[in-house]
């Protein structure tokens, strides 16, 4: 059964439903994988590590983390398939929705991630190579459940464009253009990136985000360079955002969720407390 998230229609018995009827911004850390390990990188180069993804998954839960996101990020490069095995220890450390990416080819793939523990799963490069894929997983799970992830640069021209591999192969593909036929193909959800802002700590890129979040009738996820507190402000107020996905400034302690969240608050936005 095909159970499309529209922003129109959604369960509002959720407890991301706020006063009011607003639908709560949504905080979600973001764990890059390599070999086991969380790691952290700027610009998607000079990557270091950022811990242990169990530990650090199960201390995000339990600090109010509204959503996690598991990207095995060398896995499409090497042509392996995301460790389910790591997947299943993550989900059995957490008790939040979880989102895992990095390799998924088939609807094979996502049974096995599914069956470990996941609860979507993301596709990037091979969605965009085979666009059908999103139709095929929309079909089989329910679009509530695919993720398509896009890494974005703006380029001189003033025009995002669409990149693959990590962020390693241009494309001439606009970023808008691609994102409004993956929703149209069944993709529930969008994760955006900017590779400009990626870990550079400048803000999120406002410009992008809000033109997918005002015209894609499905929840996006601003991602790449949140650096304070501010920066969650501007991308839910200015942006357009649905949720922020961050990486570094929690993994190194420089922000906390319940801060972060308490801060949200303050400012009139609505966060799940």
């Amino acid at each position: 059964m095909d159970q499309t998230e529209n922003k129109n229609q959604v369960d509002y018995s959720s407890p991301f439903w706020g006063r009011g009827g607003q639908l709560c911004k949504r905080i979600i850390p973001c764990l890059d994988i390599r070999d086991g390990r969380t790691v952290k990188g700027v610009n998607f180069e000079n990557i270091r590590d950022a811990g242990d993804p169990v530990e650090l998954a199960s201390i995000y839960a339990k600090e109010g983390a509204d959503e996690l996101v598991f990207l095995d990020i060398t896995a499409t490069v090497e042509k392996r398939k995301t460790l389910s095995e790591l997947v299943n220890r993550v989900a059995h450390a957490i008790n939040i929705p979880f989102t895992v990416g990095g390799g998924i080819g088939s609807v094979q793939d996502v049974s096995v991630l599914l069956a470990n523990g996941a609860d979507k799963i993301s596709v990037n490069t091979a969605a965009y190579k085979h666009p059908g894929l999103l139709n095929q997983l929309s079909k089989e799970f329910g679009s509530q459940c695919v993720v398509l992830a896009i890494d974005t640069k703006q380029e001189e021209d003033g025009n995002w464009y669409v990149y693959l591999n990590g962020g390693r192969v241009k494309t001439e593909t606009k970023c808008f253009d691609w994102a409004k036929e993956a929703v149209e193909r069944g993709a529930g959800e969008i994760l955006l990136t900017s590779m400009n802002n990626d870990g550079t700590k400048k803000g999120f890129a406002l410009d992008i985000t809000r033109r997918l979040s005002l015209n894609l009738n499905v929840p996006v996820i601003a991602s790449g360079g949140a650096g304070t507190m501010e920066h969650f402000a501007d991308v839910f107020k200015d942006g357009k955002a649905d949720a922020a996905l961050a990486a570094s400034i929690f993994h190194f302690k420089e922000i906390g969720v319940p801060e972060l969240k308490a801060y949200l608050h303050g400012q009139k936005i609505q966060v799940r407390l």
